[in-house]
């Protein structure tokens, strides 16, 4: 590759009292392709500040906000190559859109907006501008899940007949959004979240792994949604039924109020001749479960892994990776896809790394998920 230097990356949000800030910056550096320069931080200017003190970043890059970013980036020398969107979800739209209207590659935190509509408004600005733009859905990056991903797309483990896939957690069993939690009130704002709460926070990451790994689109889905925390304005609390386009059926099932539960992400796949099974909290192996034969456990770094799981993997084998990884080889993948972009290739991402696509389907399965539980029925999807 004949670029050799550092991707420089603006960040937009992600500042003091945020998780995935500090997850994205970490991740993004990990092999040490990019490098975080810039960012408008906080919708606060002292905030902002401070944020790009604790990233130690040059104090005249921390903006007040994205709109400055852009600007001030765009007209310097040795300005950013792309921007990476770590806001609530309400600013993904407006956010993507002016940084690929200002000739920016995007990097953006799931879901990809607010609303479907939104997302149908943001693929039509990707669509136009021709930039790369990914969508960090973490658990894609993880080895494991690419082997899963290989096993079931290369059709050893014959028809798939069944998914199972829960994502089970339990820090919202109480109402921390009536405390100040910044995590908690944002996710439980409608205004700043969308309509949809647990099912558009951790549903979107279940649903996506079904389709990532199976290679199939879900076309049904008979959705449950409820609130369990009293006062609470979104959902916390979901199930649902899903249908796919090779005839196979589903199970859904999300929870933020499962008392207990750290990160209980978990992913079955059922076929005419044999299973995996894959957990999040122990992401180094995957169980190959055969119809007549003996089950397997895969392990990270094995040499008998795919080629898409070997080049996941950094380490050798019985070395753990986890979350900042897997989250790392997203951006290992971006920056791959960026250079070939600015080299005279399309603006196409690789298989493996999801893009604007995934970002329209999570949306259409928030949105139907919302409106088959207020109808009580399947809906088509």
């Amino acid at each position: 590759m004949s670029e050799q230097r550092k991707l420089r990356m603006g960040m937009v949000g992600g500042g003091p009292g945020a998780f995935i800030g500090p997850v994205h910056k970490m991740a993004a550096e990990l092999d040490g392709r990019i490098e975080l320069v810039a960012g408008a931080f906080s919708q606060s200017a002292e905030r902002s500040r401070t944020a790009g003190e604790t990233f130690r970043i040059d104090p005249a890059r921390a903006y007040a906000g994205y709109e400055e970013m852009l600007k001030a980036e765009r007209a310097r020398a040795g300005g950013i190559d792309f921007v990476v969107i770590a806001t609530p979800n309400h600013l993904h739209l407006p956010v993507a859109v002016a940084a690929l209207e200002a000739g920016f590659a995007v990097v953006s935190d799931k879901p990809a907006t607010a609303t479907y509509a939104e997302v149908v408004e943001l693929e039509a600005a990707v669509r136009k501008a021709g930039l790369p733009y990914a969508l960090t859905h973490t658990y894609a990056g993880y080895s494991l899940v690419r082997e899963a991903r290989s096993i079931c797309q290369s059709g050893q483990l014959g028809k798939i007949r069944k998914v199972a896939v829960e994502y089970l957690q339990g820090w919202l069993s109480k109402p921390l959004e009536a405390t100040g939690q910044k995590q908690a009130a944002w996710r439980s704002d409608p205004v700043l979240n969308g309509p949809g709460g647990c099912i558009g926070d951790i549903g979107t990451h279940a649903f996506h792994l079904v389709e990532y790994v199976t290679g199939l689109d879900v076309v049904g889905i008979n959705a449950a949604l409820r609130t369990v925390v009293e006062g609470r304005k979104l959902d916390d609390d979901c199930n649902a039924l899903l249908r796919l386009n090779n005839g196979a059926t589903g199970t859904l099932m999300a929870s933020q109020v499962a008392a207990g539960e750290g990160n209980g992400l978990r992913l079955r796949v059922y076929g005419e001749s044999g299973s995996i099974e894959w957990r999040q909290e122990d992401p180094n192996r995957l169980r190959v479960k055969w119809l007549d034969g003996p089950e397997e456990i895969r392990h990270a770094a094995g040499g008998y892994l795919s080629g898409d799981a070997r080049a996941a993997t950094r380490l050798p084998g019985g070395h753990p990776e986890g979350y900042i990884e897997a989250f790392a080889v997203l951006y290992r993948e971006f920056a791959d896809a960026f250079w070939n972009w600015r080299l005279g290739e399309t603006n196409a991402l690789p298989a493996t790394l999801p893009g604007i696509r995934a970002g329209v389907r999570g949306m259409r399965f928030i949105e139907r998920a919302i409106e088959s539980s207020g109808r009580e029925s399947w809906v088509e999807f």
